[in-house]
């Protein structure tokens, strides 16, 4: 598999050790981070081109994944996002990276580099890479309605809109009311 891989700063030197794990994995992978270490360079740029080399290389029917990271992961997960096809998640777990493509069929993880230590990360990316999209009409029906939103703004209807006005004059509830059950193993 195609690993495209990015970074600032706050992961380079996690950055060379990832290219040697995933390289020794046999898979190939493609550094679109720094050259060299730069305290203040910015990580948009980079996380987004590996972003759309990703894009770029499942539109040609290529197997391909990838990864960006920093400090936190959080603005790296942002910069990716921001490219059309692209479902990145924020990872710092096995159960989250798991989860990522299970659910989500994300194509792109973001993890802290700051936050684990090397073998956490690479276990994580071990795990996302390994795991294949379950492909239940739940998770794909989640996943075209995010693609809709992205294409054209539609949305689904909205639950709490009932009688005349639009969906605009329609105020959440603030609370929900007490007969409300919360199960977190629903999905």
């Amino acid at each position: 598999m195609r690993i495209h891989i990015a970074t600032d700063h706050a992961g380079l030197e996690f950055s060379t050790q990832l290219q040697h794990h995933l390289a020794a994995q046999g898979h190939q992978v493609i550094d679109h981070g720094p050259i060299e270490y730069d305290a203040l360079d910015d990580y948009p740029a980079f996380c987004i081109r590996a972003a759309q080399a990703v894009v770029r290389d499942q539109a040609a029917g290529l197997e391909a994944l990838g990864v960006v990271f920093g400090g936190s992961g959080n603005g790296e997960q942002i910069a990716a996002n921001k490219v059309d096809g692209i479902r990145a998640a924020l990872v710092w777990s096995i159960a989250t990276a798991e989860l990522a493509r299970e659910h989500n069929d994300a194509n792109v993880i973001a993890i802290g580099a700051r936050q684990h230590t090397f073998d956490e990360a690479s276990a994580f990316i071990d795990r996302f890479i390994e795991t294949p999209f379950s492909r239940e009409e739940r998770h794909e029906r989640r996943i075209a309605q995010i693609a809709a939103f992205e294409t054209d703004g539609s949305l689904g209807p909205d639950p709490r809109a009932t009688g005349p006005g639009t969906a605009d004059d329609v105020q959440p509830d603030v609370l929900a009311d007490d007969t409300s059950s919360f199960d977190p193993e629903a999905g």
